[in-house]
């Protein structure tokens, strides 16, 4: 596997990339970003979770020129959302170069666009429509743009958005190079890219394999007041070597790792917040074993080579199949099995149906287990303790005890009172873990027939025609002489 440092960029951009987690570079990012440096248009044809932000984020960046207060790059993207998302990466990996990356999208204020666009971003993620709206106003100037990024292509096709991406392509200097990104390669989008791109290479990467070998998958459904007693009773039960609980948020990790040390585990967090001296301190110790629980969140957890971790435990489901994928592949390592559970509320079913459809696997649902379960856990380790310490003599100095002990009390009472004593029973002390509102999962994709459904909740809904949800005022202009007296008589009767 190509590491970063194989690729010759500016160190500034190594040590962010360090600083992220991130160590060796995914197959999208090890073809995309040698390329992309060189200066060709290519084409990418990769799903969401293989690294495509920092496969096309790295060259942005490497190319970027601080000295220039131009707008040098411009990514397009379908929704408000990811185009925060990808700003908020860029802005990392860019953090020591100094290059700024700005999110621009419809529905948020116009002015304080305009203010963030006075801070001299050399880099723009954003909506067609809204990108559109500064091409008019002229707020966003086009003649310094050399790199242009198409992220979603597909995405954007199925919301109505090439007509505005073709006009964007024509405005921006011909000389410019362009990267391609999308899931499916639909006629549409080849007649785009064949008008737009000149002489692009094709790289084509698929998702991680989606089939783990070695690992056992389970999940329980649960209600989210019930998700931490059911973590807890897991963990008395599978009395795990080393385990990593994965959580959703910085926040969730933190209540997550106070709580789990309140009940009596040797458990530490880890998240983006941490420094790099505490996340490599928290790392070693797991490494050394001297903490059992990892509570970890995706970004945290990348980068974490660790071969003896024998459970995964979602505690949040992942965002994604890939992420799922990504998370679990931390057990069942070096020929090892693994267990991975995931904990579902019942309106999460849906979401766990797209992992177990994506990965092409069915996941096995187990029951909460009950109080009892989880002191038969404890007995159980404390029986092979018990056998381990007979089998290896390491009891001779007590024998002379023992047998005194015998002489008072019946063998079965003695051995009893001895598991009773060296049994670690269920913990209940109260602890207050946040609730998380409950993942959300992508609807049908737009139907022209249909208005588009549930795809466009949280999209870029300045796209609409006629401007009827434009956020800033500003409508699309008239098609033709019928929408323009229709709008007239419209006008009139307000």
């Amino acid at each position: 596997m190509a590491t970063f440092n194989d690729f010759g960029l500016d160190s500034r951009i190594t040590r962010a990339i360090s600083d992220m987690g991130f160590e060796e570079a995914t197959p999208i990012q090890a073809q995309t970003i040698p390329t992309a440096i060189a200066g060709k248009d290519l084409i990418g044809q990769a799903q969401t979770g293989t690294g495509k932000t920092a496969a096309f984020g790295i060259p942005l960046i490497e190319k970027a020129d601080t000295a220039n207060g131009d707008i040098q790059s411009v990514i397009l993207t379908p929704t408000r959302e990811l185009a925060v998302q990808i700003a908020e990466e860029l802005n990392k990996i860019g953090q020591y170069k100094g290059v700024k990356s700005l999110p621009i999208y419809g529905g948020q204020d116009i002015s304080r666009q305009l203010r963030a666009l006075k801070q001299k971003p050399q880099i723009i993620v954003a909506t067609p429509g809204r990108f559109m709206d500064h091409m008019r106003r002229k707020t966003i100037r086009l003649q310094s743009i050399s790199l242009v990024v198409l992220d979603e292509a597909d995405e954007m096709l199925n919301m109505g958005f090439v007509e505005d991406i073709e006009t964007i392509l024509k405005e921006v200097p011909e000389s410019r190079q362009t990267l391609l990104f999308s899931a499916t390669m639909p006629k549409r989008i080849q007649t785009l890219a064949q008008k737009f791109l000149r002489e692009p290479e094709f790289i084509t990467v698929k998702a991680k394999e989606m089939t783990v070998e070695n690992i056992e998958q389970q999940y329980m459904e649960v209600s989210e007041k019930q998700k931490f007693d059911a973590l807890c009773r897991m963990l008395d039960i599978h009395t795990p070597e080393l385990a990593i609980v994965f959580g959703r948020t910085k926040r969730r990790v933190d209540e997550l790792s106070e709580a789990l040390l309140k009940r009596g585990y040797i458990a530490e967090g880890i998240h983006g917040d941490l420094n790099q001296a505490k996340r490599d301190s928290v790392i070693r110790k797991f490494k050394e074993s001297t903490i059992e629980v990892l509570v970890a969140t995706d970004v945290a957890a990348r980068g974490i080579d660790v071969s003896g971790v024998t459970h995964v435990y979602n505690f949040d489901i992942p965002q994604d199949p890939e992420s799922y994928v990504h998370r679990i592949g931390r057990t069942g390592r070096a020929g090892k099995t693994g267990l991975a559970l995931m904990f579902v509320t019942p309106r999460e079913i849906d979401h766990l149906k797209s992992i177990e459809k994506m990965t092409n696997r069915k996941i096995s649902r187990i029951n909460v287990p009950t109080f009892a379960e989880a002191i038969e856990g404890q007995q159980r380790l404390t029986i092979d303790k018990l056998l381990e310490t007979i089998q290896e003599k390491e009891f001779l100095a007590y024998k002379n005890s023992a047998e005194q002990l015998l002489e008072e009390v019946d063998s079965v009472s003695l051995v009893a009172a001895a598991l009773k004593l060296l049994t670690k029973e269920p913990n209940t002390t109260p602890v207050k873990i946040t609730g998380e509102a409950p993942l959300r999962v992508k609807k049908a994709k737009f139907d022209s027939k249909k208005g588009g459904g549930g795809r466009d909740r949280g999209r870029d809904r300045d796209r609409n025609r006629g401007g009827r949800n434009r956020k800033d005022g500003e409508g699309r202009p008239p098609r033709n002489n019928a929408e323009r007296s229709f709008k007239k008589r419209k006008k009139n009767k307000v």
